[in-house]
């Protein structure tokens, strides 16, 4: 049986120039075709972090409203052909995405909501090498060394009580609260997140 830990989902990120250099699909696959194992893992068919995840390019770095989708629609072909084990939704009181992430390494993923708009999913595959005289992985070259995916919020969103675990085998679970028309009681954090949604995939 899986066991789950919560994850830190940080609100403030002082990264200059993050993000800044944008993965074109004719460098991708100049990335892509001669890569390890495990950089075919990662970003391969049916990945949370494949740029090719929803059916035509889109670079995992940009922000993609996600939840404006169906994932039934999105990831039909997927689904069919068994290439990917992905699925968002919304219930009545919060947006979920769930992710099986398995070949990621578990202590480099981070999870930050920037500006309250924007969430980011991200970590390293492959580690720099002396941190002190080189910039910030994810202000170059970032899918050298690591990973992304960006996702537009909804706006009716209680972004400060996101919550997100992940199992030992990698599955990840996230989920953002909607706003609570009774300010006084909002939801209780991670209230029911694994026993309502555990069964989506």
């Amino acid at each position: 049986m899986a066991s789950w830990k919560q994850l830190e989902v940080h609100t403030e990120d002082q990264t200059p120039h993050k993000w800044s250099v944008p993965l074109s699909e004719e460098m991708f696959k100049r990335f892509f075709a001669p890569g390890s194992p495990i950089v075919h893992k990662i970003f391969g068919d049916g990945s949370l972090f494949s740029p090719l995840l929803f059916g035509k390019y889109f670079d995992p770095s940009d922000a993609f409203p996600l939840w404006e989708f169906e994932s039934d629609v999105f990831l039909s072909n997927l689904r069919s052909s068994g290439k990917t084990n992905i699925d968002w939704f919304q219930t009545d009181d919060a947006y979920v995405l769930k992710a099986d992430l398995s070949g990621v390494e578990n202590n480099t993923l981070q999870f930050f909501v920037e500006n309250g708009k924007i969430m980011e999913i991200s970590g390293q595959w492959k580690p720099k090498g002396d941190q002190s005289k080189t910039k910030d992985w994810r202000s170059g070259n970032w899918w050298e060394h690591g990973y992304v995916r960006r996702l537009e919020l909804p706006g009716d969103v209680d972004w400060k009580d996101t919550e997100a675990y992940v199992s030992n085998d990698m599955f990840v679970e996230v989920r953002i609260p909607k706003s609570s028309l009774d300010s006084d009681n909002p939801p209780a954090p991670g209230k029911g997140i694994l026993a309502k949604n555990s069964d989506r995939l």
